[in-house]
């Protein structure tokens, strides 16, 4: 063995080396904090301690119990299931041609170019928003009137819902978005979550980026999509031959 990978212990002739050690640190969520002299003792003592309660299950033949077989089983079929997909996944093949591709079709949903910056007001029902519209035209501040009257979260930062790309707000909020110039307030918008008054504060047009810039976020996606086609094309492939019941 290296120098890099020597030898720690042995529990009746199984080998520890330092590279298990640090396969089990990889695998902890803090075991970064064990990367020193004593935290490796401590976690050979447990890989140590492992080993013993290994011995005593064989020996006891806890391997054979019917609850152990049963979640074998379990976990070989789980384990069979991904091996599979990544038998399916790894014949997949990107070129640069359809990532660039890809990007010339959908560039503007990749980063959509309108950044929309607005505050709201959401209330139960239409009477109560005509109400608080009526007492913003009059004078009130549409800040002061979300921090009264506002069931929303955002109504502690007076209904400032911060910048936002196109589309990421429910269609009625998004129209009714775009009903209104930067500095206006809507009439009442109706949503599932009840009647908005919006106020646009700016809209900033936001360079596309180049595809230099964003070709490995564009990459994933269309490896995202190919692995998806890939997918359902073997499901279609083998499954007639399967006998499916649904009961849905």
């Amino acid at each position: 063995m290296t120098e890099n990978n020597k030898l720690l212990a042995e529990v009746n002739g199984k080998k520890i080396y330092t590279q298990d050690v640090y396969k089990l640190m990889a695998n902890m969520e803090d075991g970064q904090r064990f990367n020193n002299e004593e935290g490796i003792k401590v976690l050979c003592d447990e890989i140590v301690n492992q080993e013993i309660l290994l011995k005593d299950a064989v020996d006891k033949k806890l391997d054979e119990e019917t609850d152990f077989v049963k979640e074998l089983e379990a976990v070989k079929d789980n384990m069979l299931k991904n091996y599979a997909m990544h038998k399916i996944f790894e014949e997949i093949k990107l070129d640069d041609s359809e990532i660039k591709a890809y990007y010339e079709k959908n560039k503007e949903n990749l980063n959509p170019p309108l950044l929309y910056e607005a505050s709201h007001i959401l209330v139960k029902d239409l009477e109560e928003a005509s109400k608080i519209k009526k007492e913003i035209e009059e004078g009130l501040e549409f800040s002061e009137a979300a921090k009264k009257y506002s069931i929303d979260p955002s109504k502690d930062n007076g209904g400032s819902l911060g910048k936002f790309p196109k589309g990421v707000m429910v269609k009625e909020f998004q129209e009714g978005l775009d009903s209104i110039e930067v500095g206006q307030i809507s009439e009442p918008v109706k949503s599932q979550f009840g009647y908005h008054l919006i106020k646009l504060e700016n809209i900033e047009n936001v360079e596309t980026p180049s595809y230099d810039e964003i070709k490995d976020q564009v990459k994933q996606r269309v490896l995202m999509i190919k692995r998806q086609e890939a997918y359902l094309n073997k499901l279609d492939e083998i499954k007639k031959d399967i006998e499916v019941k649904k009961y849905y």
